[in-house]
């Protein structure tokens, strides 16, 4: 007998939610809202956050064929597992949780790859030929997220203050993040990073006067994206270095899908040292991948 209960995908992004239910080639439920609220450090919140999005969307009289969610901030496979276990429990269906990260693979209708994103902040996921996942970046803006866009900021900072101390004059660059963060002068610069209460948001959002200034020829900036494309790059290296399939590279994320000048030094980077790879950006929400997840775990299992 069919079962016309809809598979659920669930991508939870550091700012919006998207669930989407299926049933067979019907979109059942389409549903975007804020993040607000999501703990992924706390298994019982998370599940019970995820829960009621599912029973808040769905009406009362259906219910899911099975749950797969793509979570922000979900960061270990023991952090996942946890959710995964007890939300299978609330729910009383099959589940599975991954790092939002994973959704892109799936989505692009691949069965193996990498996963690149470079938005507020950049990390690449893949998976070994056991299945293993494999994680590098991520580690947020005091300590990496290059190519991202509050490491691009820091960067754009540090390179204006390498100017400043060889006694150059102000470029391009340096004038638009004095105006950016209301400063009057390049020192200031330090003490307007170092007040963020909320770093990669807060830098993050100054991003678009590094592609500015290189647009006016700031030869800094070009050098700070062009760093960052070798950074994102060097994040997918990394991956196929611990083992990763890397032929397909999946990439996603605001910056870099915004702006071709990093989108381009990425692409450039990665074919001088994986020649082979095969970047492609994602054409459609993450959440497809989170329906195609699900779906997987209707399918019969082949003895």
């Amino acid at each position: 007998m069919q079962d016309f209960r809809p598979a659920v995908g669930i991508d939870v992004g550091g700012t919006k939610t998207h669930l989407r239910a299926v049933t067979g080639t019907e979109t059942v439920a389409d549903h975007v809202r804020p993040s607000r609220g999501w703990r992924p450090h706390d298994p019982a919140a998370a599940t019970e956050w995820l829960a009621a999005l599912v029973e808040e969307v769905l009406s009362t009289d259906v219910a899911p064929a099975a749950v797969s969610v793509g979570a922000h901030a979900c960061e270990t496979p023991r952090q996942c597992e946890e959710i995964r276990l007890a939300l299978e429990a609330r729910l009383q269906v099959p589940c599975r949780v991954v790092g939002d990260a994973e959704l892109l693979v799936p989505a692009a209708g691949l069965d193996k790859g990498a996963a690149l994103v470079a938005g507020t902040g950049s990390v690449a996921v893949g998976r070994r030929a056991d299945g293993t996942g494999v994680q590098v970046g991520g580690w947020g803006a005091v300590l990496g997220d290059e190519g991202g866009a509050a490491g691009l900021v820091r960067e754009a900072a540090r390179a204006v203050w390498a100017a400043h101390d060889r006694g150059e004059d102000p470029d391009p660059l340096a004038r638009l993040l004095i105006a950016s963060f209301d400063v009057h002068e390049v020192p200031a610069l330090g003490a307007a990073l170092e007040s963020a209460t909320h770093v990669s948001a807060e830098w993050g959002r100054h991003a678009p006067v590094v592609f500015e200034a290189a647009e006016q020829g700031s030869v800094l900036a070009h050098g700070v994206i062009d760093d960052g494309g070798r950074a994102l790059a060097a994040l997918v290296e990394r991956l196929a270095a611990r083992g990763a399939a890397v032929d397909d590279v999946v990439v996603a994320g605001g910056t870099i899908l915004s702006r071709p000048a990093l989108y381009s030094a990425f692409a450039v980077a990665l074919t001088r040292t994986l020649p082979l790879a095969r970047p492609q950006p994602l054409r459609v929400p993450p959440v497809e991948g989170a329906i195609a997840l699900a779906r997987s775990l209707l399918r019969p299992v082949r003895s």
